[in-house]
């Protein structure tokens, strides 16, 4: 049997009424999979979810009961089918939309309703216009992940009468306070945007077998490298080209040369691309710290933004892997202090500061 539906005997321990809350990380979010599938495991029950970007996807989902589909279907993309997935735009508000995304989410839960789930869902959006948080609890699901996953500058916004909303990221990456009304026993929280104090990799952070099963599938991936991809790269790069000459980039002729013929200003006007991802996660590294210093959860669950990144979306099998790891950890300790101090002093996983390979 897989460690994905192994079956551990329920505790009869009190206090297993848990609000989740998911921050956002791209694709560090699949580790949200990871620990629901370990809190469902130990017969742990989820009465409410709070998510931003990622975390609102993963959690939309999972409350919609479709979670292992998605889950099966994002650990079968390898590296060319996510580049087919990016829906490429000329529009100046962002390089991509996300159509094709939300027609396969589309095809999972259909057009549900958010107080038709069966776990109230907060999922937390930005609205550039007010500059303040919008909240959806009410209406399309499909919409409020539209919204959520909306990244300044990458993915196009929503528009929703004046308001323009993006990433709730931008503000809130670990929105716990929209779990507060909650009548839980505890509140976990995912932060797949944590600083770690150094560069710590996917594979150190595993198990040794889950490690040497991504480096399996790592070298399996660099055999792939030959493949010609560059069409789908000259379209994204293109989409990007004209964002950045919106912000003032240097134009460049028809076929992406410079005046003079050269390739260099494309590089590095792909390199800004990668300058916005970063300093936009390094920005929601710090908010999250001091979110969740202002309204810190009982149990806490950090990832480390280092572990790969934003989108590298084919390596969802180890960052589910991950997820579940932490959780294993975290819910451990948990459940080691209970029923003497249900309470007691908040649990924080977070990575070690000494790593040197798979733990």
């Amino acid at each position: 049997m897989s460690r994905r539906h192994r079956h551990r005997p329920k505790s009869r321990q009190a206090g297993r009424r848990v609000a989740l809350v998911l921050g956002s990380g791209g694709a560090r979010g699949y580790a949200h999979i990871g620990v629901i599938e370990e809190l469902e495991a130990r017969g742990y029950e989820i009465v409410a979810i709070a998510g931003c970007s990622m975390g609102a996807l993963v959690g939309g989902i999972h409350a919609a009961g479709q979670l292992d589909r998605y889950r099966d279907w994002v650990c079968q993309l390898d590296y060319f089918d996510v580049l087919r997935l990016v829906d490429v735009t000329w529009s100046p508000m962002g390089a991509m939309r996300a159509n094709k995304v939300m027609g396969k989410l589309e095809e999972l839960i259909g057009d549900i309703r958010i107080e038709d789930l069966s776990i109230p869902v907060t999922t937390v959006s930005t609205d550039l216009t007010r500059q303040r948080e919008v909240w959806f609890q009410h209406g399309s699901l499909l919409q409020a992940i539209r919204a959520s996953i909306a990244v300044p500058g990458v993915i196009t916004p929503v528009h929703r009468g004046d308001q323009v909303l993006v990433d709730g990221g931008l503000l809130n990456p670990v929105p716990v306070m929209a779990t507060i009304p909650a009548h839980a026993d505890f509140v976990l929280a995912v932060n797949a945007t944590a600083h770690s104090p150094q560069p710590v990799t996917l594979e150190e952070l595993l198990p040794p077998d889950e490690a040497a099963q991504e480096q399996a599938r790592e070298a399996e991936r660099d055999s792939l490298g030959a493949v010609d991809f560059g069409g789908w790269m000259e379209g994204v790069r293109g989409a990007t080209r004209r964002l950045l000459d919106g912000l003032g980039a240097n134009r460049e002729d028809e076929d992406g040369t410079g005046e003079e013929g050269e390739l260099e200003p494309r590089r590095r006007e792909w390199g800004r691309l990668d300058l916005v991802l970063a300093s936009f996660e390094i920005t929601q590294a710090a908010l999250a710290k001091y979110k969740v210093a202002g309204y810190p959860p009982d149990v806490l669950i950090e990832v480390p933004k280092t572990v790969c990144g934003a989108y590298e979306f084919h390596r969802a099998e180890a960052l589910i892997a991950l997820g579940r790891h932490l959780a294993v950890e975290a819910l451990d300790r948990r459940e080691s202090r209970l029923p003497v101090d249900m309470v007691g002093e908040r649990i924080v996983v977070e990575p070690p500061t000494d790593v040197g390979g798979g733990i």
